[in-house]
C-alpha cells in the first residue's frame, strides 16, 4: 500500500462545458478556461498527482457550488444578497505522503493562484490514506 494524502479543488467550469460532460463529450474539461488551468498545474512538473508509472493522475465529478455573495464580496458570479448556484467539477488528485512538502506547497499555492474564486475551495486532507498497490 501507498500512503498519500488527497486534494480536492473545487473549480467552476462554464455552463456549456457542464452540459457537454453530461452528454458524454469528456473531452469538454480540456477547453473549459479555468478547468484547463487546473488539469494544467496537476500535470506539470510537481508532486501532485504522481503515481510512478503514471502521471497528472486525477478524478473528475459534477456538481454544483451555492453561495451568497455579501455586500463586501467580489465575487465572480452573482450579486450581493442573492443565492446563486455555479456549475462546478471536482477534482481530485493525490499527493504521496512523503512528497516534499515545498514542492507541495508550491503546487497548491499554483492552484490558488490560478483559481478564479474570492475564497477558493482546495481541500488537501491532513489524515493520510492507502492507495492499494498491485504486489509485484
Amino acid at each position: 500500500m501507498r500512503a498519500a494524502r488527497k486534494i480536492r479543488i473545487h473549480c467552476p467550469i462554464s455552463l456549456d462545458t457542464f452540459k457537454a460532460l453530461l452528454t458524454g463529450n469528456l473531452a469538454a474539461i480540456e477547453s473549459d478556461p479555468t478547468a484547463a488551468k487546473m488539469l494544467a498545474i496537476i500535470r506539470a512538473a510537481n508532486p501532485l498527482g504522481d503515481f510512478d508509472l503514471y502521471r497528472g493522475v486525477f478524478e473528475l465529478s459534477l456538481g454544483m457550488e451555492g453561495f451568497t455573495p455579501t455586500a463586501r464580496a467580489q465575487p465572480t458570479e452573482g450579486k450581493a444578497g442573492i443565492p446563486a448556484l455555479s456549475p462546478t467539477a471536482v477534482i481530485t488528485t493525490y499527493v504521496d505522503a512523503g512528497a516534499d512538502r515545498g514542492e507541495v506547497l508550491a503546487a497548491l499555492d499554483e492552484l490558488m493562484r490560478a483559481h478564479p474564486w474570492e475564497v477558493p475551495v482546495i481541500e488537501l486532507s491532513d489524515e493520510t490514506i492507502r492507495l492499494v498497490q498491485r504486489c509485484e
